[in-house]
């Protein structure tokens, strides 16, 4: 008897341990502001908030600013002229403002307009220029040509090019040969032929026998001082697109006038050359007419 009565105690304890807390009522929730709910976050507060990007005249003239004077320097130890080094710079950014879709979805927009700034400065028909008859630019303190500048323009211009991008640039050697459009090996056969004949007409550079390396450093040490020396007016940004768009206008009217003129030469030839046919002089009698096929074909007509 006491021991089924302690049990049942027990059991009691043990059930009134075993009962859930009382629930707390949860709190309402406070109403959101009508300043808040008025409009969207303010753009600080958006974390996935992505950049605008740059208006296409900003991106261009942002492209120019950076690498038009380098660009010009670059024309001038291919040129030796600084004003062909100007007029290369502003025609290269001519075309790529025409084709700026295609040049802001380039990998490298420098690299294409440095191409294009390379492939004018370098194009052969300014060989018929009055100017190329002149010397190239003299030095302020001598008044001649410099001797590093003269032995450049003797180098054939694809060995020029590629000291040029190598050396003076600083591109690595299959970059150069991907942008002078040749294999590794054809691009470090001309940068080595170009070394040796500078290293012939100016030992004072200390080319010979050098490491490929310490040739490069004295190089780029040596262009970039002959480059600072004659320095090279560009003008501006906008400047460069008015005229490009302006070449353009000039262009298409051209070609529109071009076509008309065509047209309107076709159609005068049609017009006073209609109704007209040939006609074959008389030949004796017994001799048929040339072009007949009637007569040629009748045994009665030939002779």
């Amino acid at each position: 008897m006491g021991f089924t009565t302690r049990k049942a105690q027990e059991s009691r304890k043990v059930g009134k341990s075993r009962q859930p807390p009382k629930s707390r009522k949860a709190p309402r929730p406070r109403k959101a502001s009508r300043a808040k709910s008025a409009g969207p976050p303010p753009e600080s507060a958006r974390g996935d908030a992505q950049p605008v990007a740059p208006s296409p005249v900003a991106a261009f003239d942002a492209l120019y600013d950076r690498h038009a004077p380098a660009l010009a320097r670059q024309a001038f130890l291919l040129t030796g002229r600084t004003r062909l080094s100007g007029e290369a710079v502003e025609r290269a950014f001519q075309l790529a403002w025409q084709r700026w879709p295609e040049v802001a979805r380039d990998l490298d927009p420098a690299g294409w307009v440095r191409a294009a700034t390379h492939e004018y400065a370098l194009s052969p028909w300014h060989r018929f220029r009055p100017s190329s008859f002149r010397s190239p630019a003299r030095a302020a303190e001598s008044g001649r040509p410099d001797p590093l500048l003269t032995a450049l323009l003797r180098l054939p211009a694809p060995y020029r090019r590629a000291l040029l991008l190598h050396d003076a640039v600083g591109l690595e050697l299959r970059e150069t040969a991907a942008e002078v459009e040749a294999s590794t090996p054809a691009a470090a056969g001309r940068l080595t032929h170009a070394r040796e004949e500078l290293a012939e007409r100016l030992p004072e550079l200390g080319l010979d026998g050098a490491s490929p390396a310490r040739q490069r450093a004295i190089l780029c040490e040596r262009l970039a001082r002959l480059a600072a020396a004659h320095p090279v007016r560009t003008p501006a940004a906008r400047a460069v697109r008015t005229g490009g768009e302006r070449s353009t206008r000039r262009m298409t009217r051209s070609a529109i006038g071009l076509t008309g003129l065509i047209v309107a030469l076709t159609a005068t030839a049609l017009w006073t050359g209609g109704g007209e046919r040939y006609v074959p002089p008389p030949g004796p009698p017994g001799v048929p007419a040339a072009g007949d096929p009637q007569a040629e074909h009748d045994p009665q007509q030939r002779p």
